[in-house]
C-alpha cells in the first residue's frame, strides 16, 4: 500500500499523515508550499506539490499511490465559489484521475449533515452542498470508497469512544480531529469499510468496540 494525501497540510489531513506514518505505509503528501510541508509533516513524507483543479499535475502528483485520502476543504473567505471549486470540482478531479490510475480505495472526509439544505453551514456558499456533490460523483465513480462524516471538529483529542452510524442519522455530536485520521486510516484496512458512508462523533457514554465492530455496524 503507498498512500496519498490531498489536504496534508490542513488540520485534518496532518493527523492523517502522522496516522499513515505511523504504521509505517508510504506517504505522498499533496502541498502547495514544500517548506510549509515539510514544516508542518513528518520527514518520512514524501511531498508532492500539484493543484487538485489541475487535472495533469494531480496526476503526476499521485504517482503510483494505490489509495488516497481526500482532506482537502474549502477555507471561509468572501470568494463565493471556493466551495465549488475545492469540495466539488477539485474532489471530482481526483476521482477521475485516481479511477484513471487505477487506484485501489478513496477515502473522503465530508461532514455530517451534508444532507440538510438549510443548514447554517450552507450560508458558507453552499458548503455542504458541494460536499454532497462531491460524495455522490464518488459513489457513481465505480472506485471502492469509503465517505466519513465527522461531527464538529476538535484539535485536542479526548478518551470518548467513537460512535459510527450510516449516512443522515446522526445530525449534532464532536469528534477529535486525530479519531477521524484513525477512522479514515483504518477504512483503508477493514474489508466492512468499503463502499459505505459512515458518520462518526465521539460520546463520553457510548460503548468501546473495535473499528470491525463499528465498520461492520454500518449497512
Amino acid at each position: 500500500m503507498k498512500a496519498f494525501v490531498a489536504g496534508a497540510t490542513g488540520e485534518t489531513g496532518r493527523r492523517i499523515v502522522r496516522e499513515l506514518v505511523k504504521r509505517e505505509i508510504p506517504v505522498r503528501a499533496l502541498v502547495r508550499n514544500l517548506e510549509t510541508g515539510r514544516a508542518i509533516l513528518p520527514k518520512e513524507v514524501e511531498l508532492v506539490t500539484g493543484d487538485v483543479l489541475n487535472r495533469e499535475s494531480l496526476s503526476a502528483a499521485i504517482g503510483d499511490s494505490t489509495v488516497l485520502l481526500c482532506a482537502t476543504g474549502a477555507r471561509p473567505s468572501f470568494d463565493p465559489t471556493g466551495p465549488d471549486q475545492v469540495d466539488f470540482q477539485g474532489t471530482k478531479n481526483q476521482v477521475d484521475v485516481a479511477k484513471a490510475k487505477g487506484v485501489q480505495h478513496f477515502v473522503l472526509v465530508s461532514s455530517l449533515c451534508v444532507s440538510q439544505l438549510f443548514h447554517p453551514l450552507n450560508l458558507f456558499w453552499l458548503i455542504l452542498l458541494w460536499k454532497k456533490q462531491a460524495e455522490e460523483y464518488l459513489q457513481k465513480s465505480g472506485l471502492t470508497y469509503t465517505i466519513v462524516r465527522p461531527g464538529g471538529l476538535l484539535n485536542e483529542d479526548t478518551d470518548e469512544p467513537v460512535v459510527m452510524s450510516g449516512a443522515d442519522t446522526l445530525f449534532d455530536g464532536r469528534i477529535p480531529r486525530t479519531k477521524v485520521a484513525l477512522v479514515s486510516v483504518e477504512a483503508l484496512s477493514q474489508p466492512a469499510a468499503g463502499n459505505k458512508i459512515v458518520e462518526i462523533v465521539t460520546k463520553a457514554d457510548a460503548p468501546e468496540q473495535t473499528f470491525e465492530q463499528l465498520f461492520a455496524s454500518v449497512s
